[in-house]
């Protein structure tokens, strides 16, 4: 994984959580600039650091050595990444149980790869009430 995507995902995931830079940095015993340097693709990090951005996030760090660079999932669109920065995204977030908060850029890009063509920001608002109403709905039966 390159740096950028890598940035992303830290940023897409602290977003997603409605967190901010500095909570992520406080749990992670990181500073601020180093995180902003790692959201915005440049810098370094250890696997250590790494490790602790992960569980600041509550997520689990996954290696993995693979022969074949290019293996499907490589990562969230830039669309999704940007549209979960905004207010309604994180809003949304924050309401849905924990188990789901932490599968919901995944579900979304997985939705998303249906379409087969680049999203738009108003696709992902699409995409997003999907899994909203899903996470809301009662259960049949």
């Amino acid at each position: 994984m390159e740096i950028d995507e890598l940035g992303g995902r830290l940023r897409a995931r602290r977003a997603a959580g409605g967190r901010t830079i500095a909570s992520v940095a406080a749990d992670a015993g990181l500073s601020v600039p180093y995180i902003a340097n790692l959201e915005n693709g440049r810098g370094n990090p250890t696997l250590s650091a790494i490790a602790s951005l992960a569980s600041a996030l509550g997520t689990k760090l996954r290696i993995d050595l693979v022969e074949d660079e290019h293996e499907s999932g490589a990562g969230l669109p830039e669309s999704l990444v940007e549209f979960a920065q905004g207010p309604r995204f994180r809003a949304e977030a924050r309401q849905l149980p924990p188990a789901a908060r932490e599968r919901l850029l995944s579900a979304m890009a997985g939705l998303g790869a249906l379409a087969g063509r680049p999203l738009s920001d108003l696709d992902w608002h699409r995409v997003l009430d999907t899994v909203v109403l899903l996470s809301r709905g009662t259960p049949a039966g």
